[in-house]
């Protein structure tokens, strides 16, 4: 759906309207991130109103760090209930399909609240000794002295495994996880779904996960595992779902179905991006990699400015529940607000010498994990210390990384994800 005119805004007022870039256009995003014109958006129009083509009926498109930290913290005027998509989904399609990030508090902090002790910092820390000897048979197994894909022989195994580990999930269908994932959370790219969002007609899914009947086959698919659970509960974080009481009640198969699909999704796409954006960024700025396997001691910084620069999730999308400002702009009830953490993460006004990746950066507050309020990602620990392992243990391997191809990106303005990242690996 094209978005093909801004209009400036400053205090509730029209300034003037000019051609702009149109962030709903996917193959601009397939072509790379636009960070030029957020650069320009961020200075000319920090909270801006983008028309889209009918059904949709706009949305306010807002690129400022502060701007978009106020928001995330205002939860009560910022719903996420209607979605976090450009979607505007029925409410009939919500309540079928409503996961922990669709769902304001008190409603989110309930269901939270059962999953925190899974994934609090001192939980995950239980887990460094099994991520970093999956990383090291991954290593062994996927890095090659001749080119090979990045993407494919690292960076999708190991959160796959790990997420796997602690949800309890069957080692016999990872790949099948995987490959339901890549058609979910890419649901706009031909080359990894053949139900286009935007392009098909996906009525008929519109109350499955990201509106397609892949949606459906995970539902299935987490189905089975629930009982194989009931059956013979284990020390995992799906068996805690199954015995929570959310109110005294236990979850409804409605939730363990969105429950199951996000934690998948998320806890698997999200850490592959930023492990593959990062092995990139290395590969683009080979003086930060010398500078990382000089001083281990830059490790943890390191990790903070891979999850910045990649950026795993560009946006995500609230509902403004009442009037409200919102740097200078006027936004009515009902109205879209899409917050832009891709162009968060390169304001100058929050991070010093934004466009350049380094990985000394101190004081590393980036919107990857979104930043206020209770949206917080769940699994930010956990993400944190796959990249952070992973990088440790390439330091130990790799001297340098060099493309040997054209990294090809997903068709997507949600995910920064890469379909493929063809580099050789040149060994310490």
């Amino acid at each position: 759906m094209a978005a093909t005119l801004f209009r400036l805004i400053s205090f509730g007022a029209k300034l003037n309207v000019m051609p702009a870039v149109d962030l709903t256009d996917l193959d601009l995003w397939a072509r790379g991130v636009p960070y030029a014109e957020f650069a320009r958006l961020r200075t000319e129009a920090p909270v801006a109103w983008f028309d889209e083509e009918s059904p949709n009926s706009g949305f306010w498109s807002v690129h400022r760090y502060a701007d978009i930290v106020s928001a995330s913290r205002d939860v009560a005027t910022f719903s996420s209930a209607r979605g976090i998509s450009f979607e505007e989904p029925t409410d009939e399609d919500m309540a079928a399909r409503r996961t922990i990030i669709d769902t304001d508090p008190p409603a989110h902090t309930k269901l939270r609240k059962i999953m925190t002790g899974t994934f609090s910092q001192r939980a995950v820390a239980v887990y460094r000794h099994f991520v970093e000897g999956l990383t090291e048979q991954v290593l062994d197994a996927g890095l090659s002295d001749d080119p090979f894909d990045f993407v494919d022989a690292v960076a999708k195994e190991v959160p796959i495994r790990v997420l796997a580990k602690v949800m309890g999930l069957p080692e016999a269908n990872l790949d099948q996880f995987i490959d339901l994932g890549d058609r979910l959370i890419a649901n706009t790219d031909p080359d990894l779904t053949d139900v286009v969002w935007g392009r098909d007609d996906t009525d008929a899914f519109r109350r499955f996960p990201f509106r397609s009947p892949y949606g459906k086959q995970l539902w299935d698919l987490g189905r089975e595992i629930v009982r194989e659970r009931l059956r013979e509960p284990g020390d995992d974080l799906l068996s805690r779902l199954l015995m929570a009481r959310v109110d005294g009640e236990a979850l409804s198969e409605v939730d363990l179905d969105n429950l199951f699909s996000i934690l998948v999704i998320a806890g698997n796409e999200t850490t592959r991006i930023a492990i593959a954006q990062g092995v990139l960024a290395f590969c683009q700025y080979p003086q930060e990699w010398d500078r990382l396997r000089a001083d281990p001691d830059l490790l943890a910084a390191a990790t903070e400015e891979v999850l910045r620069w990649s950026c795993p999730t560009h946006f995500m999308r609230r509902t403004a529940t009442a009037g409200a400002e919102l740097g200078g702009a006027s936004i009515r009830a009902g109205d879209k607000v899409v917050l832009w953490y891709v162009s968060g993460n390169r304001d100058d006004a929050e991070f010093a010498d934004a466009d350049r990746f380094d990985v000394g950066r101190s004081d590393n507050r980036h919107l990857s994990f979104g930043r206020g309020g209770p949206h917080l990602c769940l699994g930010a620990h956990l993400a944190r210390l796959e990249v952070q392992v992973v990088l440790a243990a390439l330091t130990r391997r790799v001297a340098r990384f060099e493309l040997v191809g054209e990294p090809r990106r997903i068709r997507s303005n949600f995910t920064n994800g890469l379909k493929a990242l063809p580099v050789r690996a040149i060994r310490a």
